[in-house]
């Protein structure tokens, strides 16, 4: 007896819902937010009109949860394809019940008829936001991973692009550079008391150097072309530390060792030169700004199965922000960097299996670089 009060009443209210259907879309679309220049104001109005549906269908038992979730997927689908913000599609939909329930309170059926019928209400409403927010985030999400997609590949092509120019610009200016350097070795054969030869000498080793750099660009994931071998880091920065020590005397640059002389890697020795040239150079840069005692720190030690080489300056330090993306190509703090060098490092360094980060605290900058160690 109590289902078929309880059916009557729902029939009842259908009927009541139905009669009032424009008047309370006309409510709802005067009060919902809505772009002019971005909505369709048809598309949202029959929006409203399957919210309505929702409620007519639920109270005739028409309506099986599967049918509610393709409604919502196809309005997500709508408002997604539209880009409107999903908080006023939220606002929108509990607009829309709030004017609902409105009416049925004002349907003239008694109160404690009407209870479970709002609770049924509310519950379909709640679900139907549910599936619709998932599906929306859903489709957003997808949405912004192919976009970015697109410019990851379209970065991706422009670096290769820029990478086959740069190249074919550096070995072109590349040879002239070889032979005025063959010149300046013989002309310190032929007169090693001539003035300003090593000075000469040293400026364009940095320049080849640099040179290096753009090449490595296009060359970094061409394996083949490694040479590895054991290495001591001891003397390869002791080499390195050798090469750089004019410009350590010219900037009064205090440089301080402690490094474990059984750190043994196994790796390229050019590229791995490299990396700690360009670390080394960064750091010279930075302390040169220094008006007070001017310090390079390099610590390397052994941890397990790992060489950990540690590279600190009190130079001008990197803001925290920016040590995060500090490896990202054409990224530079200098006035007049490529953002190449940093580039071409962490590529190395993965190449040889190891990490490198940059850690800026307030007084130092460190660039820690783990390599495997190579076990004897």
């Amino acid at each position: 007896m109590v289902s078929t009060q309880i059916s009557n009443v729902n029939i009842e209210l259908v009927y009541f819902l139905r009669a009032n259907e424009q008047e309370m879309l006309d409510i709802w679309q005067e009060q919902i937010i809505v772009h002019k220049e971005e909505d369709s104001v048809e598309l949202i109005r029959g929006n409203g009109q399957i919210m309505l549906q929702i409620v007519i269908n639920s109270l005739m038992s028409k309506l099986s949860e599967n049918e509610l979730k393709g409604l919502a997927y196809k309005v997500a689908k709508e408002r997604n394809d539209t880009n409107i913000n999903i908080g006023e599609f939220v606002y929108n939909v509990n607009l829309g019940r709030s004017i609902i329930i409105k009416y049925v309170n004002q349907s003239g059926i008694e109160i404690e008829k009407l209870q479970p019928i709002i609770d049924l209400i509310n519950q379909q409403f709640d679900l139907f936001c549910y599936y619709a927010v998932s599906k929306y985030t859903e489709l957003k999400d997808k949405k912004i991973q192919e976009k970015n997609l697109f410019i990851t590949r379209s970065h991706k092509n422009r670096l290769e692009i820029l990478g086959q120019m740069s190249s074919s610009f550096v070995h072109e200016f590349r040879n002239p550079l070889t032979s005025i350097m063959g010149f300046i070795s013989l002309l310190k054969k032929d007169h090693p008391s001539l003035p300003y030869l090593d000075i000469i000498s040293s400026e364009l080793e940095q320049l080849n150097f640099r040179i290096t750099q753009f090449l490595h660009t296009s060359k970094i994931k061409q394996v083949t072309e490694s040479n590895k071998e054991v290495i001591s880091i001891n003397l390869l920065l002791g080499e390195i530390i050798e090469f750089l020590y004019p410009s350590f005397t010219d900037g009064c640059i205090h440089i301080n060792t402690d490094i474990d002389e059984d750190a043994m890697v196994y790796g390229d020795r050019d590229e791995l030169k490299q990396v700690f040239l360009n670390i080394l150079m960064n750091a010279i840069d930075a302390v040169n700004e220094e008006v007070g005692t001017r310090k390079i720190n390099i610590e390397v030690k052994l941890d397990n199965d790992q060489v950990i080489i540690i590279i600190s300056n009190n130079g001008q330090t990197i803001k925290k922000e920016d040590a995060t993306i500090i490896f990202e190509p054409f990224f530079t703090t200098k006035k007049l960097g490529t953002g190449i060098g940093l580039f071409v490092c962490k590529n190395i360094i993965e190449k040889n299996n190891g990490t490198i980060q940059c850690i800026s605290q307030d007084e130092l900058t460190t660039f820690e670089i783990k390599l495997p160690s190579y076990q004897i």
